[in-house]
C-alpha cells in the first residue's frame, strides 16, 4: 500500500524531478521507480513474496531506500539492522526474525546465525534485470517493517511497523516538517531509526529529494547540505552539538536548510541557544516519539519559547496523548503519570510476543513507559522513565540488559545501570557495582569485559564501586532514584 503512496505517487507526478542524490550520482523518481522494480523482480527470482522477511545490515546508502522500497513494493518485511549492534545482539535478533535473507556491507559487523540467502552488496551487486514483476501490493495491514528495540529484560523485541502506521506517520510528518515539491531531505540520522525511517516515504510523497551520507560527522554534512542545496534534516542533540562547536561551520553556505527536527535524547536550553545563533534561518521541531508509534508530539519553532524549551510539545492531529495514573484514570493537569497514547500510528503488536504486547496496551492506548505531565495549555513535559531507559547519543539502551552483561562476571555481587548526563551525548551509561567478599575488580577490566557482550554505545562509560550495599525499597528493589538523584539534581530536563 504505501508504495502507491509514496514511491508510486512520486513517479506518476514529479517523473523527471531528482529523487536520490549522493556523491556517485542522482537519480529521478522515473529512474528510481524502474530501479525498485528491477530490484523487486530480483527479489522475487530468490522466492520473496509477500509476508516474508529480508533483513538489511547497511550504511545510509541509495542501496538501502532501494531495497526498502521494493520490500513495500513486495509486501515483503523489511528488517532494518542496527549497525552498531554487536555480532551477538544481531544474532539474536535475527535468530527472532529468522529472515529468509540477509543483505549486508562488507565494512559491518558478520552476523554467525546461518540465513539461508545473503548478499555481501558492496561486493556482490544484486542481479536487478529486466523481466516479471508482480503488481505493488495494497494492503495496509501488511507488515513493512520489523524495528527491534530491547525490552527492559534485555530481549530484544520487534516492532511491527504496518504499511498503514507509516501512511499516517507521512502525514504527521508533513505537520510538523512541511514537505513540498522541489525540496531536499538529508539522512543524517541512522535510517534503521524510527526517528527518520518514515522520511524515505514522506520525501516521495511530496516530490522531495533525498541525499545520504554514511555516518555522520560536521565536516560531511556540512559539505553534503552545501553541495546538495538541503532543506530538511533530522539529527539527535549529540550531532547538533558537534555541528554547533565546529569552528569549520563558517566555512560553508548552509543558508538553504530550513527545517531541523530533533530528538532522541536531552537537548539542553543553552544548546538550543546556541542552534539558533549558528543556524539562524533554521526552523527547529523539537520531536518525541518511540519505535513503537513514531512521533507522538512536536514542539514547533514558533513555541521554542523559555517558558516552553523543556516541553515536547502538543500532538497534532490524529494522535490522542494523555497523561494517566498506575490505574489508567486519566489525572487532572498538571499532575504527573505515564503518557499513553493511541492513533492510527501506533503498532498493533510486538512480533511473536503476545504477553508483551498485552502489557503494552490498557484501556485502548499504548503505554509509552514515560513518566511526564500536561500544563494547562495542552503541552507535555517528561519527567522520567519507567523503564530504565537510557539515551546516549540518539541510542537507546536498557539498564536490565547491560545489568545482565555485569552480572555475569564472577566478582560482581551487585549492581546498578542508569544514565547521567553529559555534554555531549545527553546521557552516559554509568554503573554503580558491589564486589563480592575478597574480590578485586578495576572499571577498566569491567568495561572490556562488557565490551565482549554488548554495542559500544550501551558500554558503561563510567563505573563507581560502592563499599556498601545498594539501597533499597522495602520491597528488595534497588533504589536508583536514590543513586542517580545527585547527578541531576542540577538538570533542567531529565528525557527528551
Amino acid at each position: 500500500m504505501i508504495h502507491v503512496h509514496s514511491l508510486g505517487r512520486a513517479a506518476r507526478y514529479y517523473s523527471d524531478r531528482t529523487a536520490l542524490a549522493s556523491a556517485g550520482g542522482r537519480s529521478t523518481f522515473r529512474e528510481l521507480h524502474d530501479r525498485v522494480a528491477r530490484i523487486a523482480g530480483a527479489l522475487t527470482r530468490q522466492g520473496f513474496k509477500a509476508g516474508d522477511r529480508l533483513a538489511i545490515l547497511l550504511p545510509n546508502e541509495p542501496d538501502y531506500i532501494q531495497l526498502v522500497y521494493a520490500c513495500a513494493w513486495l509486501g515483503v518485511t523489511a528488517v532494518p539492522l542496527n549497525t552498531r549492534l554487536s555480532v551477538k545482539e544481531i544474532d539474536g535478533i535475527l535468530a527472532d526474525a529468522k529472515p529468509g535473507g540477509l543483505i549486508r556491507h562488507s565494512s559491518l559487523p558478520i552476523p554467525t546465525v546461518q540465513v539461508s540467502w545473503q548478499v555481501v552488496l558492496d561486493q556482490e551487486p544484486l542481479d536487478a534485470q529486466s523481466g516479471s514483476i508482480p503488481d505493488p501490493i495494497y494492503d495496509p495491514h501488511a507488515i513493512l517493517a520489523l524495528i527491534y528495540t530491547s525490552g527492559t529484560t534485555g530481549r530484544p523485541k520487534g516492532v511491527e511497523i504496518r504499511h498503514a502506521n507509516i501512511l499516517e506517520n507521512v502525514y504527521h510528518t508533513n505537520f510538523w516538517f512541511p514537505l513540498d515539491e522541489g525540496a531536499v531531505h538529508l539522512h543524517a540520522a541512522p535510517i534503521f531509526h524510527i526517528a527518520d525511517f518514515p522520511f524515505m516515504f514522506a520525501a516521495p510523497a511530496f516530490g522531495a529529494c533525498q541525499v545520504t551520507i554514511p555516518k555522520f560527522n560536521p565536516q560531511t554534512f556540512c559539505e553534503t547540505v552545501q553541495r546538495e542545496r538541503v532543506t530538511h534534516t533530522v539529527l539527535v542533540p549529540t550531532m547538533i552539538n558537534m555541528l554547533a562547536q565546529s569552528p569549520e561551520l563558517q566555512k560553508y553556505d548552509l543558508s538553504t536548510l530550513r527545517h531541523l527536527g530533533y530528538g532522541g535524547s536531552p537537548m539542553a536550553p543553552e544548546l538550543i541557544h546556541r542552534t539558533r545563533r549558528v543556524l539562524p534561518n533554521v526552523r527547529l521541531v523539537q520531536v518525541y516519539g518511540l519505535s513503537e508509534a513514531g512521533f507522538l508530539t512536536g514542539l514547533m519553532n514558533h513555541e521554542h519559547t523559555e517558558d516552553k524549551l523543556t516541553s515536547c510539545g502538543r500532538p497534532c492531529m490524529g494522535i490522542d496523548v494523555r497523561v494517566v495514573d498506575q490505574t489508567g484514570k486519566e489525572v487532572e493537569t498538571g499532575k504527573t503519570g505515564e503518557l499513553v497514547a493511541r492513533g492510527a500510528n501506533i503498532m498493533r503488536s510486538y512480533w511473536n510476543k503476545p504477553e508483551e504486547t498485552k502489557l503494552a496496551f490498557r484501556n485502548g492506548f499504548f503505554r509509552t513507559g514515560d513518566i511526564g505531565y500536561q500544563d494547562a495549555n495542552g503541552y507535555f513535559y517528561i519527567l522520567d522513565r519507567l523503564k530504565d531507559m537510557i539515551v546516549t547519543g540518539g541510542e537507546n539502551v536498557y539498564s536490565g540488559e547491560v545489568e545482565a552483561v555485569i552480572y555475569t562476571h564472577p566478582a560482581v555481587r551487585e549492581v546498578a545501570v542508569f544514565g547521567i548526563p553529559d555534554p555531549k551525548w545527553g546521557e552516559i551509561v554509568k554503573a554503580v557495582v558491589v564486589l563480592k567478599p575478597g574480590k578485586t575488580l578495576t572499571a577498566e577490566e569491567l568495561i572490556a569485559y562488557c565490551r565482549r557482550f554488548l554495542a559500544n554505545f550501551k558500554v558503561p562509560r563510567s563505573i563507581e564501586f560502592s563499599e556498601t550495599e545498594l539501597p533499597k525499597s522495602g520491597s528488595g528493589k534497588i533504589l536508583k532514584k536514590v543513586l542517580r538523584e545527585h547527578f541531576w539534581i542540577h538538570q533542567e530536563r531529565a528525557v527528551s
